[in-house]
């Protein structure tokens, strides 16, 4: 499968799991179509109605907001699955946070730095982090994504459950994201 076939099909999930337009009182992000929020739609130039947002729009916004911007179609090439879950993430949490967790997961993964150096956990896909994830599977292997994964899906998990304790209009959500965005892969 090509990197463009793969990322349409993810793409396509997103917007599976997403749905249509939904607009629930407790969510901060307002009104949103295909997962697109408004704010989002609106910094891309949409200027109607939500409920008639574009599926192709959503589309472009993923593919350039929440892939290429963010360096996840880089980790593509080092571990996909953990591609996959760094977009899945990104859309839902934003794409520095799920980079910083792919960060804080790699440097406590590094056997204190002997299989290599300690990244700055700064939310940013660039050089380091990629080195470092080469450097994880270098070390790991193959066998490593699994646990890279479990890795990143607990940090998302405990933000989940953060985010409910914190704001107690968020266990509306707090079910359908662990069942629809953690472990996942």
């Amino acid at each position: 499968m090509t990197a463009k076939v793969r990322i349409d099909k993810l793409i396509d999930e997103v917007i599976a799991r997403e749905g249509e337009y939904s607009d629930h009182p407790a969510d901060r992000g307002g009104p949103t179509r295909w997962g697109v929020t408004e704010r989002v739609a609106r910094a891309h130039g949409y200027v109607g109605e939500m409920k008639r947002f574009p599926r192709e729009m959503a589309v472009q916004i993923y593919r350039d907001l929440y892939w290429h911007r963010p360096g996840f179609d880089a980790v593509e090439g080092i571990y996909e699955r953990v591609a996959e879950e760094l977009l899945d993430t990104g859309i839902n949490m934003g794409p520095k946070v799920a980079s910083k967790f792919l960060q804080r997961a790699l440097n406590v993964l590094n056997r204190e730095g002997r299989d290599y150096p300690d990244v700055p956990a700064d939310g940013e896909v660039g050089p380091l982090t990629l080195a470092a994830l080469r450097g994880f599977k270098a070390r790991r292997g193959a066998d490593g994504e699994t646990v890279l994964m479990r890795a990143i899906e607990g940090l998302q998990a405990e933000r989940y459950i953060a985010l409910a304790e914190q704001r107690p209009a968020n266990e509306a959500f707090l079910y359908g994201w662990i069942a629809n965005r953690v472990g996942l892969s």
